[in-house]
């Protein structure tokens, strides 16, 4: 398995300017350190293949502690949303990287097709799983369902020789049930079957596994006519609940 954080190098987002934000990171950054746990920071960095340090807050403390951050503030517009995710990006611990990929999951719906190359730098970014997959499947997937030329974008990801833009591509999707539109879903899954790493390969077989929940005989039409492209990994995972 390849660690997959050779990055392409792009032009950062600027942090537009956000007294919502200002606001939104003083209380974080005030709140969150006061639940650290150093030997759980120490667990979590093992575990997470040391892509970056943590504060070792458990995901139901940090839930509560983002209320008490958020308690009282208003609803942002996509300024405040790039600000805020962009500083969170900045700030060391893993912990507050998650609380941004939280907010903007509960306000994507805040955000326009221009938001699309926040979304970039933050998938390209100290990227790994933990935040590359919510990202793509209820922010890109949310912003790209808004307005369908995202797709165009998507289009592009995909073939991006940055493996986490790639799987992002093709997990936006994820959550589409019946609005999938299978015909991307799968060439998409052929234009990477042949990539060498772990995480594309696992991304193929988990988007087709999820599709099989909407329409299995699509899915297994498609892999068994696949099956000499698709890597072992991804035929197992696509075809794990048949």
């Amino acid at each position: 398995m390849t660690s997959g954080v050779t990055q392409v190098t792009q032009k950062q987002p600027a942090v537009p300017n956000s007294a919502l934000a200002d606001t939104v990171l003083e209380r974080l950054t005030a709140v969150y350190p006061t639940a650290a746990d150093p030997v759980r920071a120490e667990k979590s960095v093992a575990y997470m293949k040391g892509i970056a340090p943590f504060l070792g807050i458990p995901a139901p403390r940090c839930r509560a502690l983002a209320r008490t951050v958020l308690e009282g503030t208003a609803r942002p517009d996509e300024t405040d949303c790039a600000a805020i995710a962009l500083r969170c990006w900045e700030l060391p611990e893993r912990e507050y990287q998650y609380f941004a990929v939280d907010y903007l999951r509960r306000y994507s719906g805040r955000c326009s097709s221009g938001f699309l190359p926040v979304v970039r730098h933050l998938v390209s970014t100290v990227p790994w799983w933990d935040t590359i997959d919510p990202l793509a499947a209820h922010v890109a997937g949310a912003l790209v369902t808004a307005d369908p030329a995202l797709k165009a974008d998507m289009d592009r990801w995909v073939d991006d020789e940055n493996l986490w833009v790639a799987r992002t591509a093709l997990l936006h999707q994820l959550t589409y049930k019946a609005g999938t539109d299978a015909a991307r879903l799968f060439d998409y899954c052929l234009r990477r079957a042949d990539h060498p790493d772990f995480f594309i390969r696992k991304a193929i077989g988990w988007c087709l596994r999820e599709y099989a929940k909407t329409d299995p005989a699509a899915v297994r039409e498609f892999v068994e006519g696949a099956r000499d492209r698709l890597s072992p990994l991804s035929v197992r995972q696509a075809l794990k609940h048949f």
